[in-house]
Formats: C-alpha cells, structure tokens, sequence
C-alpha cells in the first residue's frame, strides 16, 4: 500500500514487502516529523536527502512503496538500480557496500538497509528498541564535522568531496560547512 504524508498518523500500522523484508510490520506511534530525543536533531528530512542525492540512488533498490511517495518525486534516483555517483550530490562513492556494514554488525535485522532505512522509519513514526543506538551512531559522525571545519573554508564545496557526501548520507547538511 502506498502512502502519502498527509494520510499517516499516529498508531498506523506499516507493513514492509520488499526484497529484504516479507511481512515486517511496524506501529507508527509519534506523529511524523517529530523527533523526541532532544539529541536527535538532523539537519535533513529523508525526502531533502533523497532530492539532494545520497547512496547512488539505489538504497531502497526501488522498493519504496512502504515509505511516503511525495519523498521520491524529486529524489535522484538511479535510472538503471546501479549505483551511480553522478546521483550523489558531490557526485563520488562514499559509502561502504551492505556487506561491510553486515560484517561490522551494523544492521539490525529490522532495519536489513541500515541507518537510512532506520532514519526514515523513524522520521515516520515508529519507534523501536534500537532507536538509542542508531543515534548514538549518528551523533559519532561530528567528528567528521569537526575534521571538515579544520580542513575547509567554509563553503568551499570541493574541499572534502568524499567528506561531504558521507555527511550527507547521515542527515548532516554538508553544504553549510
């Protein structure tokens, strides 16, 4: 079932049919948007994100149909389902493959796409054990933030390309930098 922004409330529940998830189904119980960990303040919506170009245009492999469908009418996304850098913002690779990120543990068998997929369903509504831990790895990408301000102008765009677009991938506005 697709869903538009304006038709998802509180208490609604969400099922993921997808290639990684069968029948996943999930409560949304905050409004979307709000974000209730006063930690948690991202500089970017996953619609914003997805228009600005994150992941090679490939993260949901075009199975988005759980997610609100205004967040991709404007997404760069790759026309083909391969990775294609010139969907990124800053227009180069700069994340690890989900192998990697299985590898290192960093899937939770309810997100199987990772952060983002996490983000999103955050940002809709739902809330879930390892909310705690999936900020807690995005509060750690201010270091990167840190390592930017010592290296850039502030501005300058082609400093830390590679940077930048990590950044990006984690809901931080890198173009502010």
């Amino acid at each position: 079932e697709d869903f538009e922004n304006k038709h998802m409330s509180a208490r609604q529940k969400v099922i993921s049919n997808d290639g990684l998830q069968r029948g996943y189904a999930y409560n949304l119980t905050a409004k979307m948007g709000v974000l209730d960990d006063s930690t948690f303040r991202p500089d970017l919506t996953p619609q914003q994100m997805l228009e600005l170009g994150v992941f090679g245009g490939t993260y949901f492999d075009g199975e988005h149909r759980e997610y609100p469908q205004g967040w991709f009418k404007k997404a760069k996304l790759s026309a083909d389902g391969k990775y294609n850098v010139q969907c990124n913002l800053f227009g180069i690779r700069a994340s690890q493959s989900r192998e990697i990120w299985l590898e290192k543990g960093w899937i939770h068998p309810d997100d199987p796409r990772g952060w983002f997929q996490w983000y999103c369903r955050y940002y809709m509504g739902r809330r879930h054990t390892d909310d705690e831990r999936q900020i807690r790895r995005w509060s750690k990408m201010t270091r990167h933030i840190r390592w930017m301000q010592n290296a850039c102008p502030v501005g300058e765009l082609s400093c830390r390309p590679r940077q930048r677009q990590a950044l990006l991938h984690w809901a931080y506005d890198s173009r502010k930098l």
